[in-house]
């Protein structure tokens, strides 16, 4: 008898994606899709179950269908459809809780997979170079999304005490992208003209939609010989790259602009539905952040098959050209930071950032 695979998050496009690759597992019996709301794409031959996890019914659809493995991909940083702020923290967090709550009490769940994000980490000033699993964050989000998937790793953890008899996988994926992305910091990349952080040339790191299904895979089925998927680890593309880089791949022009002031532009943008440019999405494009995937390759046995300036070129093709030539934004870029240079103390400040 194979595995019954429970995944929630069906309604998104990479749950969607996954819900369709697990079905080709050989190991697989069943595949249960768990949403909210009905999927606007195809679900293959697996059965769709309209159950929000912030109700205490995911406890009965865990029971009816004898789940043995649950992969719990409804955790973003972005609400479907009219949803706004409230609905996404309650589905992350409440939803989170609710789902464990029924995972504690079933007598058939053996594994349970959890996308998670490397927002845990916060972005700071004085942060590491790399962040590793166990690198505590200089100082913890105080809200959005970041704060969201810190709370659900801490109630992943209480679960995984209480049940130790079940295989617990926390995957911390880097800024996810690709021909369909689905994230603010997508939304962000999109736009016509980057504000950014004047000084700053933050490092940024992706992770390709196709490697996140692939690992997703390799999480929620038995180890390899040699390879252990229980714990936490960060999932990335090698390599990373400065924003001043992504603008120009993508021939977008950028404005810097003065940290007070973004936050404001950020609001600006907010209200009129650009972008949701929210407080840690302005941390992340001050500071930045880059994570280790020693323990991915090493320990969980996964190697991407994109890198991140790979990832971004996917990307980036996908937006189509944008206003300037990558040729014509690199110059611009490159006269604005000898004018920032040559402006003194604000000239130091940015080469600092930089070479971090």
């Amino acid at each position: 008898m194979g595995k019954i695979v429970l995944v929630t998050g069906a309604a998104r496009q990479l749950g969607g994606r996954f819900v369709r690759r697990v079905q080709r597992d050989p190991g697989v019996d069943r595949v249960i899709a768990v949403d909210a709301v009905a999927p606007g794409h195809e679900l293959g031959d697996a059965e769709f179950v309209l159950a929000d996890i912030r109700q205490s019914a995911i406890a009965r659809v865990l029971a009816e269908h004898s789940v043995d493995t649950v992969v719990h991909l409804d955790v973003s940083a972005k609400a479907l459809g009219a949803g706004g702020r409230t609905t996404v923290k309650e589905t992350n967090v409440i939803g989170t809780m609710q789902l464990l709550g029924a995972c504690q009490k079933s007598p058939t769940v053996q594994r349970l997979v959890v996308k998670s994000s490397t927002n845990v980490y916060g972005s700071a000033p004085r942060d590491p170079a790399v962040f590793t699993e166990t690198t505590p964050p200089k100082s913890l989000p105080s809200g959005g999304f970041a704060k969201d998937a810190v709370e659900v790793e801490g109630y992943v953890r209480g679960f995984a005490r209480r049940r130790p008899d079940v295989a617990v996988c926390v995957l911390r994926f880097a800024n996810i992208l690709g021909p369909e992305p689905d994230s603010p910091l997508a939304d962000y990349l999109a736009l016509p003209v980057l504000p950014t952080v004047l000084g700053y040339d933050p490092r940024l790191q992706f992770v390709h939609e196709d490697d996140v299904v692939d690992v997703l895979e390799i999480a929620a089925r038995e180890p390899r010989r040699g390879t252990l998927n229980s714990g936490t680890f960060n999932i990335a593309g090698a390599g990373v790259l400065l924003l001043s880089q992504c603008s120009r791949r993508l021939g977008r022009p950028t404005v810097p602009v003065l940290l007070p002031a973004v936050t404001w532009v950020g609001s600006a943008l907010r209200t009129i539905g650009m972008t949701d440019f929210s407080p840690e999405q302005i941390r992340l494009l001050t500071h930045g952040r880059v994570v280790s995937t020693v323990q991915m390759r090493e320990t969980l046995g996964f190697r991407p098959r994109f890198t991140t300036a790979e990832t971004f070129a996917e990307f980036a093709r996908s937006r189509g050209p944008g206003l300037l030539p990558p040729e014509r934004v690199g110059r611009a870029v490159g006269r604005l930071a000898e004018l920032q240079l040559g402006g003194g103390r604000a000239g130091s400040t940015h080469s600092t950032h930089v070479a971090r």
